[in-house]
This record gives C-alpha cells, sequence and structure tokens, in this order.
C-alpha cells in the first residue's frame, strides 16, 4: 500500500472586496494582515494588531464558504462557534444573489435556528440523502487529520451529516492542531440515560481506552464546562460522557470501534478517515491541510 502523507497549501489572503461592508475598518485590517500569503519555510513579519480568536474564527468560516460552496449544491451545516460563521457567510451570499439554489442539512437544533433567520433553505438526509460538501469545526485535529467533536454536544448529528457528504471541510484555528488525540480536549460520548453509569464503567475499562476517566456532562450539553447540576441533554435526548486521557490515545481507530460496539453507546466524538480537507487559520496565515498518497 501506498504510504499517506500530508499535503499543506498556503492560501492568498482574503481581498477587501471579499469582507463584508458592515466590517469596521480595524478588523479589515486585522484580517487581511493575518492572512497575507506565506511561503512554506519563509517566515513573514506581520505588522499592525494580532487577529483575535473569533476572528481566526470567522477568516476560516468564510473561506470555505468562498472556496467550496457554489450555486445548486446541497450542503451540511455544522455546530459550533466556527462552523456559525460559515453559516452567517452561506446566508450572506444567498442574499447577495452570489449565491443561489442552495439546500443545506443542519447538523443542531442551534444551527436549524440561524439558517432560518438568514433565509437558508433547509431539508433532512430523509430528502436529500446525499451531500456536496459539509463544513465543520473541530476540538481537536491530529497529524493524520483524525478528528474529536463533540465539545458542542451535536456530535451523532453531525458525524451522520458529514459521512454523507463527498466534501469534508474541517475549519479550525491552530490552537485546535494536536500530536495525539485525547489530552488535547476529552472525547465526548453520547449515551442513552438508562444505566449511564454502568455505561460509564464499561468504557473505562475498554482496552483501547486505557487510562481514560469518564465525567458526566452537567448543565448545558452545547459546552463540556459544568454549568449546572442536572445532566446535559442532547438534542436527542441523551447523555454525554467526557472521556480525560493524561496520555494520547494509541490507537484512535481502534478506540472508536470499541465504543461503537459498547451497549448503551449512541455516538462517540471520533471522527476517524472522514476528513477531506482542513482549512487553519494562524500567525502565518491560512492554509490547508489534505491527505495525499505518494
Amino acid at each position: 500500500m501506498a504510504a499517506r502523507g500530508l499535503a499543506v497549501r498556503w492560501l492568498r489572503p482574503l481581498r477587501a472586496s471579499k469582507v463584508p461592508h458592515a466590517l469596521p475598518a480595524s478588523v479589515v485590517a486585522a484580517g487581511l494582515a493575518c492572512c497575507a500569503m506565506s511561503m512554506p519555510g519563509h517566515k513573514r513579519h506581520v505588522t499592525g494588531m494580532a487577529a483575535s480568536q473569533d476572528e481566526l474564527k470567522k477568516q476560516v468560516g468564510y473561506k470555505a464558504v468562498d472556496d467550496y460552496v457554489k450555486s445548486g449544491m446541497v450542503i451540511g451545516l455544522g455546530t459550533g462557534s466556527t462552523a456559525y460563521f460559515a453559516v452567517e457567510r452561506v446566508g450572506q451570499k444567498l442574499r447577495s444573489g452570489e449565491l443561489k439554489d442552495v439546500v443545506a442539512v443542519p447538523t443542531s437544533k442551534r444551527t436549524q435556528e440561524q439558517a432560518e433567520k438568514l433565509g437558508i433553505k433547509l431539508a433532512t438526509l430523509d430528502t436529500q440523502p446525499k451531500l456536496d460538501v459539509a463544513i465543520d469545526g473541530a476540538d481537536s485535529v491530529d497529524k493524520s487529520l483524525n478528528l474529536v467533536k463533540g465539545g458542542g454536544g451535536a456530535h451523532f448529528r453531525e458525524k451522520i451529516v458529514e459521512a454523507a457528504a463527498r466534501t469534508f471541510v474541517v475549519i479550525v484555528d491552530e490552537s485546535k492542531l494536536c500530536d495525539g488525540l485525547g489530552p488535547h480536549f476529552p472525547i465526548p460520548v453520547e449515551v442513552v440515560p438508562f444505566c449511564h453509569e454502568h455505561t460509564a464503567r464499561v468504557i473505562k475499562a475498554l482496552p483501547a481506552l486505557e487510562g481514560c476517566e469518564p465525567v458526566l456532562r452537567l448543565g448545558s450539553a452545547a459546552n463540556n464546562k459544568r454549568d449546572g447540576d442536572e445532566p446535559a441533554v442532547t438534542d436527542n435526548g441523551n447523555y454525554i460522557l467526557d472521556l480525560h486521557f493524561k496520555k494520547p490515545i494509541k490507537d484512535a481507530r481502534a478506540a472508536a470501534k470499541q465504543l461503537k460496539s459498547t451497549i448503551g453507546v449512541v455516538e462517540h466524538g471520533f471522527f476517524t478517515d472522514m476528513t477531506s480537507v482542513v482549512i487553519v487559520a494562524g500567525k502565518e496565515g491560512i492554509y490547508e491541510k489534505n491527505q495525499r498518497v505518494g
């Protein structure tokens, strides 16, 4: 079998004409400065205000839509703070007429509500089973472009939608890149409420998840920070166990398989071998990482 590696492609900066006129001049300047083109192996100096994390998220969200969404497509809309900007961009381009006849499948109630407010035509996989492209964020991205998702509690709906897409575009800032999955961000696992403590014990004993500590998510399902005393409930009416690790998981594929075969588990937050391309915003600019065979 041919060895698989990663290809990195640096992208051209957003032109001023591509930036919505409503943005303040300072934000436009910061965005352009951060996106200035940088060639691999070369450093560049950036003057002026550094882009905030929200500005980086906006840049990759807009870039993904500008580069991968065309008129007439059926698209998957992700969930989370980065995917929010991709949904926003789709709404802007439909309103301006740059995009036409786009149908979208949302991955959560939150995304559905945002899309409806923007006038985006929505569908489900029941009526649109094949998607041209899906765009979503991630909580962790390893060197092989395997992901951890589910910090926002929507990983079941995200996975079923994104698995139906011909192209899956992941949008992140550099803080989401890691050498190995596990310690960087807890692995969310959606479980049925019935006997969830027993399910947690079974998960902890799985060989491929050695060393994990399952923690029941409390409060809002939309984040993994405790902000209440009751179990967080997903859009599907289930609970979430966040699996904490001190050491990188040796085999993410094996961990995913063992979780999937565990009774009581609805879906886990490992997204392995699904990513087509990752668009990354960082201090050196915006660049793409994608799988290649060579």
